[in-house]
């Protein structure tokens, strides 16, 4: 794995050279920079770990404990994506998506994003080493490292970056559920499993849809390399169909009741039902529908874990 270069390259200044450089830095830049869609995302996610993992409605020390987590997850995950930033700002200067990032168009100055997002970062695991517990914050702390120092410089040599990344993708409810519980037991490993499995398809419609745009990053993304999009086709109906049975899971040991088991699994059939339907077309509309299909099946499935949870 080549190493981490946070230093400006040729390719870099040659890329940014005709944008112009911002004297002041906005405040819109600094929040852009944590991709607050994602940071919330997180903190949801952990907060769903949370309340699974406590036995009964919270109290208000809970409460205070589950904000105490959102604070500091949220900081680990907005410093993660300023950093993820950092690194990538050459490719995402050569990709249209990405290319009016803060960084990448040339309004911040790396150094000041950089500054930035390590701030976040650090800020983030003392706040949930000192408000939650080392545990929680020793699993940010491998979220972030995961993210930052070996998912995003392996998106540049091999498709089985999109693989890696959904380890540290996957563990926010596990911090959520260390922080209620104070350490991991099988019903965080079953929510990792969960949105492991989830983010696969997820992101590989999204890789098709952009595959031209990675092509000009130079990221070896599966759908660049399959322009068939046969295996890409395959494989999200492979994680589709694992998703099913592990999202019933938490019904069979005893987490969670009927409703859920239900809900899951009219979910989870229908977001596999998307993923066969793009293998047999594998076109833009397809595409579109499992990303449509994973968007809606992320928020239902907490929605009915956490019906069930009440009821």
């Amino acid at each position: 794995m080549e190493p981490l270069d946070l230093a400006p390259t040729p390719d870099a200044l040659e890329a940014t050279a005709a944008r112009p450089v911002a004297r002041r830095v906005a405040w819109r830049d600094l929040l852009e920079l944590t991709k607050p869609r994602i940071t919330l995302m997180v903190a949801v996610t952990a907060a769903a770990g949370f309340v699974m993992a406590s036995p009964g409605p919270l109290s208000g020390l809970e409460m205070a404990l589950l904000v105490h987590l959102l604070v500091g997850t949220s900081l680990v995950a907005a410093g993660a994506s300023g950093l993820n930033q950092v690194v990538e700002r050459e490719v995402d200067a050569r990709m249209r998506r990405t290319a009016e990032r803060p960084i990448a168009s040339g309004r911040m100055d790396p150094d000041v994003g950089l500054l930035w997002a390590v701030a976040l970062s650090v800020a983030g695991l003392a706040w949930l080493t000192v408000a939650v517990n080392p545990l929680t914050a020793l699993l940010g702390a491998l979220t972030l490292a995961g993210y930052v120092f070996v998912y995003t410089p392996m998106k540049r040599l091999s498709s089985l970056a999109t693989v890696v990344g959904a380890v540290p993708g996957a563990v926010p409810p596990m911090m959520g559920w260390a922080a209620a519980a104070g350490r991991l037991e099988p019903g965080a490993w079953i929510l990792f499993g969960i949105l492991f499995l989830w983010q696969l398809p997820h992101v590989l419609a999204i890789a098709w849809m952009c595959r031209d745009d990675y092509a000009r990053g130079g990221m070896p993304m599966l759908p660049v390399l399959d322009p068939d999009g046969v295996r890409t086709g395959r494989q999200a109906v492979l994680y589709g169909a694992a998703l099913v049975p592990v999202s019933l899971v938490p019904t069979l040991l005893g987490l969670t009741g009927p409703v859920y088991f239900a809900g899951a699994l009219v979910l989870s059939l229908a977001y596999f039902a998307a993923a066969l339907l793009f293998q047999r077309r594998r076109d833009e509309p397809t595409a579109r529908r499992l990303l449509l299909a994973s968007v809606v099946y992320f928020p239902a499935i907490l929605a009915v874990m956490l019906v069930d949870r009440v009821v």
